[in-house]
């Protein structure tokens, strides 16, 4: 071959061979993603997915990115689709269908909350990361989790757009909360209530959202502190914050609206002024921390503000 001939073919193979570069982390790369109980490489982008996290399901699902199975057997509002059987069955979100996950051949399973302590398991099948959101610092745990979630699927820009949004509507929300007063949240269940204060499960109404809490040092575990409408009362909150995490689940009970109405708790401020919120239990309770979940949960409570003033 000449001397010109060596440069002709070279002049052709620098372009191909560039184009090829620019194109490599579109066709996949090696990642290595950190997440709650340490790290795990990810050598291509996963395309066989299984969710044991609502949470991430539900982020997944604002990206558009498809997964191959689900655990749990109840699945709320915008996340009902993932009920079909198109999407295989892995077991519950507290205990997997080994067998089952197995079968489905990931090439990654997700895990986090209820399903965190079965990742020692689940990570000899397949490779597995642990998105379980940090009660003591939970709004910026949950933002990073979807960020990784976006690194592992391609979809940087659009989690980083869903992001900014989000930021700016809870800066608004806690310019509303600066001057709304106190509140208190509360779960029902089975007839009983509990608190849940800063640092807690649901603390990031106060943590990150702003509102002020009523009550100070309430236990942080996840079940919250057991209390009574007296309780309610001597709190005297300006606003009450309710989850009904009967309805959440889809099981019969007393419902929260009724388990609240006497004579106690129509004492309080926020029930006299209407400051008495029912808040998306599948949100709150279910889902947690997922991006549409959280921008939900952000736009409700700004909207309550509004609206009782």
């Amino acid at each position: 071959m000449t001397v010109a001939m060596r440069r002709a073919a070279l002049g052709f193979a620098l372009p191909a061979f560039l184009l090829f570069a620019a194109l490599a982390p579109a066709l996949g790369a090696e990642v290595t993603v950190k997440h709650a109980q340490g790290e795990t490489v990810l050598e291509d982008t996963p395309e066989r997915v299984l969710v044991f996290d609502l949470a991430s399901l539900d982020t997944l699902d604002s990206l558009g990115v498809q997964v191959t199975g689900v655990a749990g057997d109840f699945f709320p509002g915008h996340l009902a689709k993932y009920a079909g059987d198109e999407y295989a069955k892995v077991g519950s979100l507290f205990e997997p269908d080994y067998e089952a996950v197995a079968a489905a051949d990931p090439d990654l399973i997700i895990i986090g909350g209820r399903s965190a302590t079965k990742y020692e398991a689940l990570a000899k099948i397949a490779p597995t990361i642990d998105l379980t959101a940090d009660n003591r610092d939970y709004l910026p745990s949950a933002l990073r989790h979807a960020e990784t979630l976006g690194k592992i699927f391609g979809k940087q820009a659009e989690v980083d757009a869903r992001i900014a949004k989000l930021r700016k509507s809870i800066e608004d929300l806690k310019a509303q909360a600066a001057d709304a007063g106190t509140g208190l949240i509360v779960l029902t269940t089975g007839g009983r209530l509990s608190a849940f204060g800063p640092g807690s499960r649901f603390g990031v109404l106060h943590d990150a959202f702003g509102i002020k809490p009523a009550a100070g040092h309430l236990d942080t575990a996840v079940h919250g502190q057991a209390i009574s409408s007296e309780f309610i009362l001597k709190t005297d909150p300006d606003w009450l914050f309710v989850i009904d995490r009967d309805a959440a689940i889809g099981r019969a009970g007393e419902a929260a609206e009724q388990l609240l109405d006497n004579e106690l708790v129509r004492e309080t401020k926020a029930w006299k002024q209407g400051h008495v919120v029912y808040l998306d239990p599948a949100n709150w309770y279910l889902i947690g921390g997922g991006l549409t979940s959280l921008q939900a949960q952000v736009d409700q409570i700004s909207a309550s503000l509004k609206q009782k003033r």
